[in-house]
């Protein structure tokens, strides 16, 4: 039986996710803030509720304990995320941009993604096929931002792709430093979420197809990649 850690799995993506992953016959741990949504979520699908606020060491302590002791993790899928967004829910560009917002999305985004698999790696290196799924986004890739007339360079902010850029290196990192995990970036795509306002263009089903395909790879699959449902992304 494999078991699966999701963050921020109490709505999105992060849920999508984990009810495939239940129906594929993981053992799957609903990582959430709010305990009331977390237990709602869980009961839903058939999965196991964590309190688990990626922001907090403690929190994250906590979680991993409460995991160890029920048996070990395999697989971690690091979803829980944020898009700082202003009052009338656009975008907030460079004009705008702030140190302390930048530090509120990094501390989300690359911290707790960070801290979360710092105190797991013990777990996940007991497991017999170790498993890391990184949420990355498009808006991560330079060769992309950086490319005119397209979507992508035209986006405005600053704070969200800038912490997905270094999600990125954060998995390439790991991925060369634990041989033995699969462990990789993904681009859900852009999918209608509270993340953005639900601004986007696609479903969370369409969008947690590359997360499960990723979360669900043997011990001979590719790690330290970066990746859509296409296939690989340039960087």
């Amino acid at each position: 039986m494999t078991t699966t850690l999701i963050t921020g799995a109490n709505k999105g993506l992060g849920h999508e996710t984990a009810r495939r992953l239940v129906a594929a016959g993981h053992t799957v741990y609903i990582g959430s803030r709010d305990p009331e949504r977390g237990r709602r979520a869980a009961e839903r699908l058939g999965a196991r509720f964590v309190q688990l606020d990626i922001t907090d060491d403690a929190s994250v302590a906590a979680a991993a304990k409460r995991i160890e002791a029920d048996g070990g993790l395999d697989v971690l899928v690091n979803n829980a995320g944020i898009e700082e967004r202003a009052e009338d829910n656009g975008v907030i560009g460079a004009a705008d941009l702030t140190a302390d917002l930048m530090r509120s999305t990094f501390e989300t985004n690359v911290f707790g993604t960070v801290r979360v698999t710092h105190a797991f790696l013990p777990l996940l290196q007991r497991s017999a096929a170790p498993v890391i799924v990184n949420l990355s986004s498009g808006l991560a890739s330079l060769t992309r931002v950086t490319t005119p007339g397209t979507p992508t360079h035209g986006y405005p902010g600053v704070a969200y792709p800038a912490s997905k850029t270094a999600v990125n290196m954060v998995t390439v990192q790991y991925a060369k430093a634990f041989p033995g995990m699969r462990i990789n970036a993904v681009e859900p795509g852009f999918t209608k979420t509270d993340l953005n306002g639900n601004t986007g263009v696609q479903t969370v089903e369409q969008g947690a197809e590359i997360i499960v395909r990723m979360a669900t790879l043997g011990p001979d699959g590719p790690t330290g990649t970066y990746v859509d449902a296409e296939g690989p992304l340039p960087w």
